[in-house]
């Protein structure tokens, strides 16, 4: 007799892990499937930060087990008309206000259906309208991995009419001599993390990092290239360019933040 896998369920908000948001919602989701395997992705996106919360989990998705259930829910218009959609790809199945926060999975991913959800028989019989986290998105969550098919979930609509939002990008005006892009985030240990693609960079050549205000930094491997509390840039386990300070806080000792410019020069 072959055992079926539990069903793996992700979580990634911007509630942070002080309230009790984020146990509520296990709450829900154990209380309906009670195998299920939660992973918290994240819960320390900036709050409403939607565009941070996109990124993130664009560079994550390929890191998940396959047909994970992934919950984000960054939601600064919780409660008003916009809708919960659910998005299934080859991979997954991504539940999310439809305020733009796919965009990295509706613009490069495989996708197969999607959904608004609108069938109340899987929401909390009583909904507030400040969490929706609990109250829809974590039974809707729950019920899908109960086996529930999507397509109960409420109704298809097109792709192309879901929100969209623009992504932080790299640009260049010189042919790629050099590259320009922004701090996305910052994270847990001061390291800047800048949506400038690494792959974008010939490696064999010399690269200089470079941001307001604060001396050009060549392009390092990793951080023990460099001296202790001294700045580097190296290409970050995201594939973007990073900075940091060596055993350091790079957002405090540069005074650097999120959405600052950065800039990288080819030097020879």
């Amino acid at each position: 007799m072959q055992c079926s896998t539990p069903p793996v369920i992700v979580l990634m908000t911007d509630f942070g892990m002080t309230d009790t948001f984020i146990g509520q919602m296990k709450g829900v989701i154990l209380s309906i499937v009670p195998d299920a395997r939660i992973i918290d992705l994240t819960h320390a996106i900036a709050p409403q930060h939607v565009v941070q919360a996109a990124f993130m989990l664009g560079k994550s998705v390929p890191f998940l087990p396959e047909s994970s259930i992934v919950v984000s829910v960054v939601d600064p218009g919780v409660g008003t008309s916009r809708n919960v959609i659910a998005l299934q790809t080859d991979k997954h199945t991504f539940l999310a206000p439809d305020n733009g926060l796919l965009t990295p999975l509706l613009q490069s991913a495989t996708i197969q259906h999607c959904m608004t959800i609108t069938n109340e028989r899987y929401m909390l019989s009583t909904r507030s309208s400040t969490f929706h986290g609990r109250d829809i998105f974590s039974p809707v969550a729950a019920h899908l991995a109960a086996g529930v098919p999507l397509h109960e979930l409420g109704n298809l609509i097109e792709p192309s009419t879901c929100a969209r939002i623009a992504m932080p990008c790299s640009t260049t005006s010189d042919n790629g001599q050099s590259w320009e892009g922004s701090i996305i985030y910052t994270d847990h240990f001061g390291n800047l993390v800048t949506s400038l693609e690494a792959d974008l960079l010939d490696r064999s050549a010399a690269w200089m990092v470079s941001a307001a205000g604060c001396q050009p930094l060549p392009l390092s491997a990793t951080y023990g290239d460099v001296a202790d509390q001294q700045p580097l840039a190296y290409a970050g386990s995201s594939g973007t360019i990073e900075i940091a300070v060596c055993n350091g806080n790079a957002a405090q000792a540069l005074g650097l933040r999120d959405g600052d410019m950065v800039r990288v020069r080819r030097e020879c």
